[in-house]
């Protein structure tokens, strides 16, 4: 079992940068395929990038690719979102989440372990 949690929200101006980060418990981080996820008010939660165990492949969400860059360091523990040229449309509550999985994963249901969150908010 694994438990997550993110840091690094906030509120920012359009175009400008934020880095999420998301420090997970236990010693098998590395195990673990890791996932970022947003959720607006209204809205179903939504992918928005994964990385596998060992950092080789990355995958985004059209709406971030080229803005958004997902990295994990293993021997910290720990996945970051660094998230560049935000948009009002990119406000959101961002979730980490870890699945058990040798490779990327784009889809909620693989995810065994979420992070509580943590808000991001693009002023126009």
């Amino acid at each position: 079992q694994v438990q997550l949690i993110e840091s690094g929200g906030g509120l920012v101006q359009a175009g400008g940068s934020l880095r999420l980060s998301c420090a997970a418990s236990g010693r098998t981080f590395n195990n673990y395929a890791m996932g970022w996820f947003r959720q607006a008010p209204g809205k179903e939660r939504e992918f928005v990038a994964t990385i596998n165990r060992n950092a080789v492949i990355t995958y985004y969400a059209d709406s971030v690719k080229g803005r958004f860059t997902i990295s994990r360091d293993n021997a910290k523990n720990t996945v970051y979102l660094q998230m560049n040229s935000l948009k009002p449309e990119d406000t959101a509550f961002y979730y980490c989440a870890a699945a058990v999985a040798t490779t990327i994963r784009l889809d909620r249901e693989s995810y065994a372990y979420w992070g509580q969150g943590t808000q991001v908010t693009v002023s126009s």
